[in-house]
């Protein structure tokens, strides 16, 4: 993966005018088809807690790459791809120093930032500090910002979908999770994958035929869905 200094390929999702939730669940509109890529069944009744339900089948990471790999014969430039990497998961992305970047939407004008926690509140280095995934040309670079979210912009191939290049924890000691991206598209816009924090599931929009092929993947639990509607959610 190649981190993206130009921002211009996420306009679609900046300049999208969607109400955020709906943009981060299912990602732009205009496409023939939009689904539900569930990593758990939808909740049994109103008000039912996530921590309620026991994950099973693959973990989320890996019905991601599956469902890639159904998109991938959907579009025309499966080695041309962009990925969004929310900043929000911070000690894994900025190490120990926990800086990170925060937007929140006003009223009027673009989403406001600021940088938390600021350099006055900052922990004390510990003895074996994480060191941060990215150098300080990525994590202090221009990043894709909607309201109460900022990612990181990455370019590269569906193959190295999970590869960002990050940097080791600590010396000899490999960095073993990273976060799934938020959003991934094709440069051609054939299809688009949300994958917000909060919801259980992925939102996926492309033509018919590819949302098809997703439902009917035995691999994957996918249903068809609105994107203007509201959808279930645990509390």
């Amino acid at each position: 993966m190649t981190p993206c200094l130009d921002l211009s390929p996420a306009d679609w999702l900046t300049g999208s005018g969607l109400p955020w939730q709906q943009l981060v669940t299912f990602g732009p509109a205009g496409f023939e088809a939009y689904a539900r890529l569930r990593f758990l069944p939808d909740p049994a009744y109103p008000g039912q807690s996530e921590n309620d339900v026991e994950p099973e089948g693959p973990p989320e990471h890996e019905l991601l790459r599956t469902a890639l790999a159904v998109l991938s014969e959907h579009t025309g430039t499966p080695d041309d791809c962009y990925f969004c990497l929310w900043e929000g998961a911070s000690s894994d992305i900025y190490g120990d120093d926990g800086v990170r970047v925060v937007a929140w939407e006003r009223e009027a004008g673009p989403p406001a930032i600021y940088r938390d926690p600021p350099e006055a509140s900052r922990a004390a280095p510990t003895a074996n500090p994480i060191a941060p995934a990215f150098p300080p040309s990525v994590l202090d670079g221009p990043k894709v910002t909607i309201p109460n979210r900022v990612y990181f912009l990455f370019r590269g191939s569906l193959a190295d979908f999970g590869d960002w290049g990050a940097a080791d924890r600590r010396p000899g000691e490999p960095r073993d999770w990273m976060p799934d991206p938020a959003f991934i598209w094709p440069a051609d816009h054939a299809w688009c994958i949300a994958d917000d924090v909060d919801p259980h599931y992925a939102g996926i929009g492309a033509n018919t035929v590819a949302i098809d092929r997703l439902l009917a993947h035995p691999e994957l639990d996918v249903v068809l869905a609105d994107p203007g509607a509201e959808q279930p959610d645990y509390r």
